[in-house]
């Protein structure tokens, strides 16, 4: 049977949507931090799920498996409004990699999708606004990440695209009004492994990205 994964952070807890095959290969076990339980067909699971997260920081993975996959994925999609945003993996020509902080962790620069828009173009555009750069080549899509969050009272499901990208441009401005406050250039591999803060996301696309390079 081939292994199917969905992976969503939920309140920065790592959410699996798989099958059979998927919780063999993910080899996470019941315990008092992570819950494992077979998906049975009712959204109500799903939802419960969702509370506890939003309300327990301590639990550090829930699995939910059915044989189903693209069902359960649908019916996970449906306790949530969907938005979609995009952003870039910007590379200067000695290799580094921008990162910048913000609220309290470090991120990569990424926005929100603008209706009528691709996600290619949301992503360079985004990276533009947000650190100041304007001359971007595009590279290759990496891949989604998933998150979701809640505002003003209705939860969304974010999913992001990410993109590959490269630039000459040296000078850097952050933009101070979406709360960055430091914008550098950095080794990748050496940085995300010291990195103290850094949200789930973000350190599963720097994986990614890293792995297939």
């Amino acid at each position: 049977m081939e292994v199917q994964n969905y992976k969503i952070y939920v309140n920065g807890t790592p959410v699996f949507l798989t099958n059979s095959a998927g919780l063999a290969a993910l080899g996470i076990k019941q315990d008092k931090k992570s819950h494992v339980a077979p998906y049975l067909g009712k959204k109500k699971q799903i939802r419960q799920f969702i509370d506890l997260l939003e309300k327990n920081t301590e639990v550090e993975a829930v699995v939910l498996f059915h044989e189903n996959v693209p069902q359960l994925w649908s019916d996970f999609q449906a306790c949530f409004e969907p938005i979609e945003a995009a952003g870039g993996l910007v590379l200067n020509p000695s290799g580094q990699l921008l990162v910048f902080f913000r609220r309290g962790s470090w991120d990569l620069p990424k926005g929100k999708i603008d209706p009528g828009e691709k996600p290619p173009e949301a992503a360079v555009r985004e990276v533009q606004e947000e650190t100041g750069i304007q001359n971007l080549e595009l590279g290759p899509f990496i891949d989604h990440t998933l998150h979701t969050y809640t505002m003003k009272g209705k939860r969304m499901l974010k999913t992001t695209w990410w993109y590959q990208m490269r630039t000459t441009d040296t000078r850097l401005v952050p933009q101070t009004e979406e709360d960055i406050s430091l914008i550098e250039w950095v080794e990748p591999r050496a940085w995300l492994a010291s990195v103290p803060v850094l949200y789930g996301s973000i350190r599963d696309i720097l994986e990614k990205w890293l792995h297939v390079s």
